[in-house]
């Protein structure tokens, strides 16, 4: 059965449970505190203001997904089906980003594709079955998955700051890979998205401990670490399609 965060209450009980199981995680709880909950929009809309803000600052992304959300209200897959490509360009999509939106939109209207019951679905099963889609890595799976459907054993294992995170409150010599996080994160099932909650909030406080984050920083720290892991992200791919730090 699958844990959902749903709410905070919902990530409290999960976090209280991993500190409970894993003795090692009570010094990184003492530090981070309480994470707070961050949900998303979910089903299409969701996944595509996550696509628009791949490999773009967190202004420039906001700036574009307003443009979109205006011009098109209610934002609906069968909308962006039709819709001609030099129209959305014009708004500020780049070509690639409109492929991926138009392939969505087209896998949704076939039935092919149901975003919602990903919730429900083992987290690595809904993980394969996100980034088997056009222009869907990593990154923007592990992100749906955690904060639009609130799937509680979502794992971001390429996510730069819950690595070096885990380097840091684990003692472990060098940063791990996104290889070497799965089995770091397999005493955690089935809570690894509540983990990674945790993680986050530890590497903020670690941040905030050497001065290295506050005021505007602080608030943004999980984007900022989130828009350096899609750009490895984004270069990953471009390299599997020619022989994945933290979107799809």
């Amino acid at each position: 059965m699958t844990f959902h965060l749903n709410s905070q209450a919902d990530l409290e009980s999960a976090i209280h449970a991993l500190v409970k199981q894993d003795p090692r995680l009570k010094p990184v709880f003492e530090l981070a505190g309480m994470p707070a909950l961050r949900r998303r929009e979910p089903g299409y809309a969701g996944l595509a203001a996550i696509v628009c803000g791949q490999q773009l600052s967190t202004a420039s992304a906001a700036a574009i997904w307003a443009r979109l959300t205006a011009a098109f209200d209610p934002f609906h897959h069968d909308t962006l089906r039709r819709v001609r490509a030099d129209r959305l360009g014009r708004l500020g999509l780049s070509a690639a980003k409109i492929k991926t939106l138009k392939s969505l939109a087209r896998e949704i209207a076939a039935e092919r594709l149901n975003l919602d019951v990903l919730a429900n679905e083992d987290a690595d099963a809904a993980h394969n079955t996100l980034t088997s889609l056009h222009g869907i890595g990593p990154w923007t799976a592990d992100v749906y998955l955690l904060f639009c459907l609130g799937h509680g054993d979502a794992w971001p294992a390429g996510d730069l700051a819950v690595q070096e995170a885990i380097k840091i409150g684990l003692g472990l010599k060098s940063r791990p890979t996104a290889k070497e996080m799965a089995p770091l994160a397999e005493p955690w099932r089935p809570l690894r998205g509540a983990a990674a909650h945790l993680w986050w909030t530890y590497y903020r406080a670690i941040k905030r401990r050497e001065g290295v984050i506050g005021g505007t920083e602080k608030a943004n720290a999980v984007s900022n670490n989130v828009a350096v892991a899609k750009r490895s992200s984004a270069k990953a791919k471009i390299t599997a399609t020619k022989p994945p730090r933290s979107k799809k």
